[in-house]
């Protein structure tokens, strides 16, 4: 892991961009440490530096936590595969045409899901080997395929925030079942794009004993900016 630049903030928080390979990330850190770690993931080839993601990543940092995030393949700048792009202009396409997109979806997030996971390992070895993150780790983000996939192979997660905002393939439809962990999900009652019913059988699914279902008026975009406080305050009770 490389370090290219630092950015002190007024808050307190350091925020470092990095390289690891062919992985860019950036890693927002407290001025307390150790300090326990949160991995932001995001898809549908929005950058890390999205300002929605960046706002989340600040304030988690500032109530005592790292918080890291990464490109994954296809986002942000990376290269997108000449799949990838024709499956962007196949669902545009269909969507333009209120055709179904289902099928679409599953050939086209399932693969990112399986870049993602191990370039996410990777990232999360080289975190847990700085002396200002102690541990334990958890997961919150948008990107709900891949934080259910590394709740099933990834033991050092111990307890994720997702948000019902996104597609599902089937295949983490049916890994959902051996999710254990610690859930809060977030869900946005009038998000157009995303099933209402399709995230709640989600929610139904999950194995966890402890899982916990917030529900808000409006879009996609809408979820209100209390519910980062109630995140960070489930964050809390499971990483600290």
């Amino acid at each position: 892991m490389r370090f290219i630049s630092e950015t002190r903030l007024d808050d307190g928080v350091l925020e470092r961009e990095f390289t690891l390979g062919e992985i860019p990330g950036t890693l927002w850190t407290p001025g307390s440490a150790p300090a326990p770690l949160v991995l932001m993931a995001h898809n549908n080839g929005l950058p890390k530096a999205e300002p929605r993601l960046v706002a989340r990543a600040r304030y988690t940092a500032a109530r005592g936590y790292a918080v890291a995030t990464i490109d994954a393949s296809g986002c942000g700048d990376r290269p997108r595969s000449a799949a990838d792009e024709q499956a962007r202009a196949d669902l545009r396409r269909a969507m333009q045409a209120g055709e179904p997109v289902d099928e679409i979806f599953e050939s086209f997030i399932g693969p990112l899901v399986e870049k993602a996971v191990p370039e996410w390992q990777t990232t999360l070895d080289a975190l847990l080997s700085l002396p200002e993150i102690g541990g334990p780790v958890g997961y919150s983000g948008g990107w709900t395929a891949l934080g259910i996939r590394l709740a099933v192979v990834e033991p050092r997660i111990a307890a994720a925030g997702f948000f019902a905002g996104g597609y599902v393939p089937r295949a983490q439809r049916e890994e959902a079942r051996q999710v254990t962990i610690p859930l809060l999900f977030l869900l946005q009652w009038d998000d157009a794009g995303n099933p209402r019913q399709q995230a709640l059988d989600l929610f139904d699914a999950f194995g966890s004993k402890e899982k916990t279902l917030h529900a808000n008026l409006g879009g996609h975009t809408g979820t209100p900016w209390f519910e980062l406080e109630d995140g960070c305050r489930f964050l809390d009770r499971h990483l600290k």
